[in-house]
């Protein structure tokens, strides 16, 4: 018997769950976004199985009827891409997997060697690479045209137009409720990507300059540098996911919804390349504050340096701007920054060799730091 104390929380958890999925639905209808996707992407497999079901029962043999809703669920994905070329693959696998077991059928007989052999002819020709996740039907299939109907043509024939009423309803139903283009989402992801990263920055140039800089707080920073990349690769992919979600989709976005998208790819994968330069930079400045390195530094050195990572701070933030980002301005933050870094690596080369090791790393790294700067200037500049 289950105790008191564990039902207790058994029901304590059913109810955190139940609260979790009323929060979701709640944001579902309250917006769009992703949780609307989702709702709607399941309550059209809901609809299109159900259809699909409800035709093959009354339309085909029971033996066959399942495979209908199945195909309906197999074509109806997170984009209308994606549903069709996963649907394609499904129907040439069910092709490849009915003409197997119906030639075997018909020139071995249906024994228990041939069914070993079926499947493994299904398997190989399940890894054609052209199938893609849908190449393990290619033995499903086969098995119940084998075993269920026996290789026969009229069963095969059955299952063909099982599989084709769920296809129809499943993309159907795609076609009919598109997904929603999310070009503004992701922009405004990659804006507060950036501004995450120029306030941190800006921290970083407060921390320096300081006559006594938080150790701890460097600390942190190196943490967040790591979060912030799992951070960019998430925006990349979702990037990407909302770029297939533009093709074959009868819902047209902005006019220039595909240009915004390559801008804000471009500026993601600068802000990963940049957390690798800030990640080795605050490193160095985390050793230098234990081994007390940092207060042998010149005196003219980190006013110099910190002027250079706010001017940087400043140039990523523009670079990440949701609307179009000013080309003018980006310009003169990053010339800001480098010749403050020019300055500071001349003064540094006629100063005394006190802490040299420690120089060379942050200015290497701020140099590199400002060279994907440039980068995604560039690249903005090729894409508008």
């Amino acid at each position: 018997m289950i105790s008191l104390s564990k039902w207790g929380g058994m029901t304590g958890q059913l109810r955190a769950a139940a609260a979790a999925r009323g929060r979701y639905v709640r944001r579902a209808v309250a917006k769009p976004g992703l949780e609307r996707d989702d709702l709607l992407l399941n309550g059209k497999c809901v609809v299109a199985a159900m259809v699909a079901w409800v035709l093959a029962r009354y339309l085909l043999p029971p033996t066959v009827s399942t495979f209908a809703p199945f195909t309906a669920l197999v074509a109806l994905q997170a984009t209308v891409y994606r549903s069709a070329r996963d649907c394609t693959q499904y129907l040439l696998a069910m092709a490849a997997g009915t003409t197997l077991a119906a030639t075997l059928a018909a020139t071995v007989g249906i024994h228990g060697w041939s069914f070993g052999l079926l499947t493994l002819l299904g398997l190989w020709a399940g890894r054609v690479r052209r199938l893609g996740q849908q190449g393990a039907q290619v033995a499903i299939v086969g098995f119940f045209a084998f075993s269920s109907g026996q290789g026969r043509i009229d069963y095969v024939g059955y299952l063909a137009a099982a599989v084709t009423i769920g296809a129809l309803c499943g993309l159907g139903a795609q076609l009919v409720l598109a997904p929603a283009r999310h070009a503004g989402h992701r922009r405004q992801a990659v804006a507060h990507l950036c501004t995450g990263m120029s306030q941190r920055i800006s921290a970083l140039a407060d921390t320096l300059d300081s006559s006594e800089p938080d150790g701890e707080r460097v600390r942190q920073w190196h943490r967040d540098w790591r979060r912030l990349s799992a951070d960019c690769r998430d925006i990349q992919n979702s990037i990407d996911e909302e770029v297939e979600n533009g093709r074959l989709n009868p819902r047209r976005g902005a006019a220039d919804v595909n240009d915004a998208l390559a801008r804000a790819r471009e500026v993601a994968d600068m802000g990963e390349r940049s957390l690798d330069h800030l990640r080795s930079m605050t490193r160095a400045v985390d050793h230098a504050l234990e081994t007390g390195e940092i207060e042998r530094l010149p005196g003219s050195f980190r006013p110099g340096f910190s002027s250079a990572l706010r001017a940087a701070a400043q140039a990523i933030e523009e670079l990440g701007r949701a609307d179009r980002t000013d080309i003018d301005r980006l310009e003169c933050l990053i010339g800001e920054a480098e010749t403050e870094l020019d300055r500071v690596q001349h003064e540094a080369a006629s100063a005394a060799p006190q802490a040299q090791t420690l120089r060379g790393a942050l200015l290497t790294d701020a140099g590199r730091l400002l060279a994907e700067l440039r980068a995604g200037q560039r690249a903005l500049a090729s894409v508008s």
